[in-house]
């Protein structure tokens, strides 16, 4: 069990130091939105969404409803239920039921890239590797906000850059790969475009679900994946 849990940690490292900078932006929009340094912090101790963080606190500073934060958080991480199947294939049999629910808060992107890399996945190596991990995006995020109360706002707005340069070293890469992933993201940033600028009645949390949700759509329409490729990944 220690040496499990300590792997996870070492595997964790290079995520934890990632998780720094980047919520360290995310630090910064949260209080330039006018929440409080806790405020921030205790979204990032109990979310590990990244994308999810900050359009919540934007439906937050806008005074969205519940139901749209919900709708939101559902589109925007629905992709985490996925992950977990997949990753489901790989549990050793101490996996207890109460196991999977701890584990399942710390599904991300890359823990999860780490987590099923592994021949075998045991429950206190998903604990070091969430453990580490969280610690980087809590602590990034603290660093960010308490800078965004003391730095210019020039500043402040500048490196709070870092977040969205994230998402597009997420999308670049896969957009060079696939013709539909090119074409969702381009769909989608038009869609957001005739929301921002001639739909503003409907609020932010409902645009980015209607966009996310009509490029998909539309993407799957015109980009199926055959049933081959599908079950191949």
């Amino acid at each position: 069990m220690k040496s499990d849990f300590f792997k996870g940690i070492r595997d964790g490292i290079p995520i934890c130091l990632g998780y720094l900078s980047v919520s360290f932006g995310f630090g910064i929009l949260s209080v330039s939105l006018g929440l409080s340094i806790l405020a921030a912090v205790g979204i990032s101790l109990t979310n590990l969404t990244s994308a999810g963080q900050v359009a919540g606190v934007q439906i937050i500073a806008a005074g969205g409803s519940l139901i749209e934060m919900v709708l939101t958080q559902l589109v925007i991480n629905i992709r985490y239920s996925l992950m977990g199947i997949s990753l489901s294939q790989k549990l050793d049999g101490n996996f207890s039921t109460m196991h999977r629910m701890i584990a399942s808060f710390g599904i991300t992107d890359e823990i999860f890239a780490v987590a099923v890399s592994q021949n075998s996945v045991s429950p206190f190596y998903m604990y070091g590797l969430t453990v580490i991990s969280a610690l980087g995006w809590v602590f990034g995020t603290f660093l960010g906000a308490a800078a965004g109360n003391i730095l210019p706002a020039s500043l402040s707005g500048a490196m709070g850059i870092v977040l969205y340069g994230m998402f597009l070293a997420i999308i670049i890469p896969a957009s060079k790969k696939k013709k539909g992933v090119l074409a969702a993201v381009l769909i989608a940033a038009a869609l957001s475009i005739v929301f921002k600028y001639m739909l503003k009645t409907v609020s932010g949390g409902f645009a980015v679900i209607i966009c996310s949700v009509a490029a998909a759509a539309i993407c799957a329409v015109i980009f199926p994946v055959p049933d081959e490729e599908g079950a191949k990944e």
